[in-house]
């Protein structure tokens, strides 16, 4: 099993433990190079959740309590393979590792406690929480990316609908526990 694939294609996998592996060490090198300036550092996305397949790219998510002080850190990123990328969504930057078009790692960098933070990290948890929904993200996810192997934006966009209700479901999960 191998992690990485071209910018723009999708192809979904079965869980590998190599992608924990892998997203503990990046985890290991951010924050060397980050310290103080992270407040978190979390392994997120389908590669975190066991029972499903997912696009074999890590996702890790920083949060932090200042963008200014991750953006002072691009050069010492860079070196280390973190390329910027720049920012994705509004309040939300973007660093990817890999080579030409061939991505391995997407490095989403948001504030601590956001929205955007407790999304990533409530989705990841209800999840591996809830193995009903977990299937059936899973089989979603295997059935797009059969139809849309050559348009990741397709693929995305079709997942939104269902992403937006689990993390309804999320929410209110967290709330409960």
């Amino acid at each position: 099993m191998s992690i990485g694939l071209f910018r723009g294609t999708v192809s979904v996998e079965p869980h590998s433990k190599e992608w924990e592996t892998t997203a503990q060490q990046t985890i290991g090198q951010l924050k060397n190079i980050l310290r103080a300036s992270a407040v978190d550092i979390q392994h997120i996305g389908s590669t975190s959740i066991v029972s499903i397949c997912a696009k074999p790219i890590i996702d890790i998510v920083i949060g932090v309590n200042d963008f200014n002080e991750i953006l002072a850190l691009n050069d010492k990123l860079e070196e280390k393979g973190f390329l910027f990328r720049g920012q994705d969504h509004p309040e939300q930057y973007l660093y990817v590792c890999g080579r030409d078009n061939f991505i391995t790692h997407h490095i989403h960098v948001v504030l601590y406690d956001s929205d955007y933070w407790n999304d990533y990290v409530n989705m990841r948890d209800y999840l591996n929480s809830h193995s009903d929904d977990a299937k059936a993200y899973s089989e979603l996810k295997m059935s797009l990316a059969e139809k849309y192997a050559e348009d990741r934006i397709t693929y995305t966009n079709m997942k939104g609908d269902f992403i937006g209700e689990i993390l309804a479901k999320a929410r209110k999960w967290r709330i409960g526990k």
